[in-house]
């Protein structure tokens, strides 16, 4: 198959919808529906010889697969997840190269022009600059297309430089691929060169991310400066930035540049790259502690308590919203120190962070991510911005390794016994081989089967290691040879494994099922907008009796401070906790649906719940985050017609 008939397959897995029409198809991929017919005729021929499903085409109704959920899977792996893009490469490519020419050319440019420079007419490329205008938005940027004069992309330079920095998002690329490919590697590997020794003279200690991106703005910086297009810092800024301990380094290094590159920079330039320095990720705390020192510069040892007064602020409302001691975990204070020294940075500044993994950190931690946002919001005190949803992300992934850390210690170790047939020789080299693999095990006693029952009777044992099979004996059992070789070894993790998945407690029911009832379950319902949806069930709640009535205010506002979308066709709003009555859950799923924050969603559930119950929280968002990775259970909701119906699908 070719890239645009992958495209449509992909388009096929990943449709919440029953089924899809082939216009819908035909403008998505920009082309004419007997193309789209075509293609389906390729299609059905690749199923057909590597798979087992079935493309349904229904005249006036639309296109659909028949196909089972494991193969689902595997074919979306084999097809899409390993390849380095995952759209249609000539679109997005394209949109890229005419976003990197409006952006990086002083001068405006004509349709007419970027048609002929891509070998389409001139309504493709109107079509790609609509779809360009809300990425730029993101930046505060936006096209303008004059009459007579032209196309441009409007707004500050920092904002613009902000946007080429992050061109690769829009191809699929990972890192800053896209951008480099702009520049001849005689550049690259000049700046590169003087970056690496820099790091060294100066003492820093960069993540590769950081370098990399260190090097993408170093290299915009020469080639805008060039074009005469300079950057602005306010005296008050460049005030600050020069009493850092960084900024005299910076500038040796932009007085090397200066020399390389036949360019002269402003010193407004040598400060905002001292920004992207100081705002750069480290690798440890060794840098800190040498940028902060205690008799330093003046605002040093200021902003070195902040931080940490910022790291103890969130420590603490954390520790108070899961119930889980985070002061207790070092690993997790000093990660928070070195994280949000770079991020206060980078904030104070106005340097926009992007994080590829926001999508999949909420999808995969939404119990944890919410609790962050929750936690932030407000936090800044002293700090002059918020703390945006990509910065929560991160933040997320160091509380989750911290409760994951702090949750180990708890693991009480199995006691078990063993039952040897072949004399107390053989049953020491069976209890020394499983000490010795199994740190975690407790070996009691060697038994022999005909003083087992006695020995059950009067001791608590988890399981039982037996050299011969056993009969009606409670607790489990394995049965292993006496010398214990590397495939015994396997067979014995693999059934802790399944003693383990076996006593994790089970829900009553369904966890979802607990929470709500017919009359706050909204099938098929009809919205045009997320905030309107959002706005009824936390109404109905309040009119049910379970919420204050400001409860829709507060979870609209929660809703604007970070999407509560978490993947596979399901947001999950919330309002504030504090006019919660009695924990409920509101559900709706969509006939059509909706636009919310750059990802459809077909299955809403508005949660309102009680943080005091943290056990049922975490299973709720466990089972969500679950729910988000079953394609079939999610299409079975949306075709559910009546709240009864509906409620069975939980």
């Amino acid at each position: 198959m070719n890239d645009r008939q992958k495209g449509i397959l992909h388009m096929l897995l990943t449709e919440q919808r029953p089924h899809v029409r082939v216009q819908d198809i035909a403008a998505e991929l920009n082309c004419s529906e007997k193309t789209i017919r075509n293609d389906f005729d390729e299609i059905e021929r690749y199923l057909a010889e590597h798979t087992t499903a079935k493309l349904l085409r229904k005249p006036g109704i639309g296109v659909s697969l028949t196909i089972g959920e494991r193969e689902k899977e595997k074919l979306l792996s084999s097809l899409f997840w390993s390849a380095p893009n995952k759209e249609y490469n000539t679109d997005v490519n394209r949109s890229a190269a005419i976003l990197y020419r409006l952006l990086m050319e002083p001068r405006p440019t004509t349709i007419h022009e970027l048609a002929a420079q891509h070998f389409v007419n001139k309504a493709t490329i109107k079509k790609d600059l609509d779809r360009l205008q809300p990425w730029l938005k993101k930046y505060n940027l936006s096209i303008v297309s004059k009459q007579k004069v032209g196309v441009t992309a409007e707004g500050k330079e920092r904002d613009k430089r902000t946007a080429l920095s992050k061109l690769s998002q829009l191809t699929g690329q990972a890192g800053n691929q896209f951008i480099k490919d702009r520049f001849a590697p005689h550049e690259i590997e000049l700046v590169a060169r003087e970056l690496k020794q820099l790091e060294t003279d100066a003492g820093l200690f960069f993540t590769d991310e950081a370098m990399d991106n260190l090097l993408v703005h170093t290299l915009l910086m020469v080639r805008r400066t060039k074009l005469k297009q300079p950057i602005s810092f306010s005296e008050q800024e460049k005030s600050l930035i020069r009493e850092k301990r960084e900024f005299p380094w910076t500038d040796a290094f932009a007085r090397k540049l200066e020399r390389i590159f036949a360019v002269r920079f402003p010193q407004d330039e040598v400060a905002y790259l001292t920004a992207h320095i100081l705002g750069g990720k480290i690798r440890s705390q060794t840098r800190i502690e040498a940028s902060l020192p205690a008799g330093g510069p003046s605002g040093s040892a200021d902003d070195r308590g902040r931080v940490s007064g910022l790291v103890e602020s969130l420590v603490q409302k954390m520790s108070a919203l899961t119930l889980v001691d985070f002061a207790r975990d070092p690993i997790l204070l000093e990660g928070l120190r070195i994280h949000l020294y770079s991020a206060v940075n980078r904030l104070s500044y106005g340097l926009i962070v992007t994080n590829p993994m926001l999508p999949d950190i909420k999808k995969m931690y939404p119990y944890m991510f919410d609790r962050v946002i929750d936690a932030t919001r407000g936090i800044g005190g002293g700090f002059p911005f918020v703390i945006p949803e990509e910065e929560a992300a991160y933040l997320t992934l160091h509380f989750q390794a911290a409760v994951e850390r702090l949750s180990q210690p708890a693991a009480k170790p199995k006691q078990i016994i063993t039952v040897c047939h072949m004399g107390i020789g053989v049953s020491q080299i069976l209890r020394t081989k499983l000490e010795r693999k199994f740190p975690d095990l407790k070996v009691l006693d060697s038994v022999r089967k005909a003083d087992l029952p006695a020995y059950l009777a009067r001791e608590g044992v988890d399981f039982i290691v037996s050299t011969i099979p056993l009969e009606n004996v409670n607790p489990p059992h394995i049965v292993v040879s006496p010398l214990l070789d590397s495939g015994e070894i396997r067979k014995i993790e693999d059934f802790i494994g399944r003693m383990d998945e076996e006593r994790e407690p089970a829900d009553s029911g369904s966890i979802l099922q607990q929470f709500t009832r017919p009359s706050l379950v909204f099938p098929q319902a009809g919205f045009g907008h997320r905030f309107e949806i959002i706005e009824y069930l936390a109404n109905q709640l309040h009119v049910q009796g379970f919420v204050e009535q400001d409860y829709a205010h507060q979870a609209l506002l929660r809703e604007r401070v970070s999407s509560t979308t978490i993947g596979g066709g399901i947001a999950i709003p919330h309002g504030d906790p504090k006019l919660i009555r009695s924990s409920q859950i509101a559900v709706a799923t969509l006939k059509e649906p909706l636009d919310w924050d750059q990802e459809k969603v077909s299955v809403v559930f508005m949660l309102a719940l009680d943080h005091r119950d943290q056990d049922s929280m975490k299973k709720l968002f466990q089972r969500l985050s679950l729910l988000s990775e079953q394609p079939s259970a999610v299409e079975r909701m949306i075709r559910a017609c009546a709240p009864e119906e509906l409620l069975g699908c939980l």
